[in-house]
């Protein structure tokens, strides 16, 4: 129950999170549970849900002049985080992947997930790890479905860190240039949801979208079998 507890505090007030942090563990050892959270989201397929867009502003603000963190010591702990968890996640989906996928025990990697996936793959290539960086669940089954066979190490490499450092960068530097603002901090927990939104918007969209086409290609056909 306390690990439930822990997890919807995180979800709900990474700010609240990372302050109790910095007071409990000082000014080093905050990085361990910032670095872990990063790496466990986007490492292992089990953790899509884990807050990465929220934390990464979040950690930011506190980055900023008097907040507890250094700005440098945080976008080095969440590049090596980022980058080391989808490697990490790549490389469990190369040894264990189908075994995984049909066991049937992680729900979030429905049919439509990896098809989606995969027309991603096919589309985009290697930009697609850059791209669903920036997409919360995609972020980690990218990784995954880059492991079973649609990508070489290097190539996967090359795009990850480019994907992370770039997400990383993005969002920690927005809550560092502008958490400060007294509108951001009267409004922290309004804009938290909004970058989640934001975040979630390219995917839920893409969603719908093929939600339509596929009641569209259903209706095509039963209009041929009609006739």
């Amino acid at each position: 129950m306390n690990v439930i507890q822990f997890f919807l505090n995180l979800l709900s007030d990474p700010r609240g999170a990372i302050a109790g942090w910095i007071i409990s563990l000082g000014a080093v050892w905050v990085y361990t549970p910032l670095f872990f959270i990063v790496f466990i989201e986007t490492g292992l397929v089990f953790f899509p849900f884990l807050p990465g867009d929220s934390l990464l502003f979040a950690a930011g603000v506190f980055s900023a002049d008097g907040g507890g963190l250094n700005i440098w010591a945080t976008l080095i702990v969440f590049y090596v985080a980022a980058i080391l968890g989808n490697t990490s996640n790549y490389w469990i989906a190369r040894f264990f992947g189908a075994r995984i996928i049909d066991s049937g025990k992680i729900k979030a990697l429905t049919p439509e997930r990896m098809a989606k996936l995969d027309h991603f793959f096919a589309k985009y290539g290697g930009l697609t790890i850059v791209i669903t960086r920036f997409m919360p669940f995609f972020r980690t089954f990218a990784p995954f479905i880059a492991g079973t066979g649609h990508m070489n190490f290097g190539k996967f490499t090359l795009f990850n860190a480019i994907g992370g450092i770039s997400w990383v960068s993005l969002f920690v530097l927005v809550g560092y240039f502008f958490g400060g603002i007294p509108f951001v901090q009267d409004h922290f927990e309004v804009i938290v949801l909004g970058i989640v939104a934001v975040s979630v918007a390219p995917a839920f969209i893409g969603a719908v979208k093929a939600a339509m086409s596929s009641k569209k290609g259903d209706k095509t056909k039963n209009a041929k079998h009609a006739k």
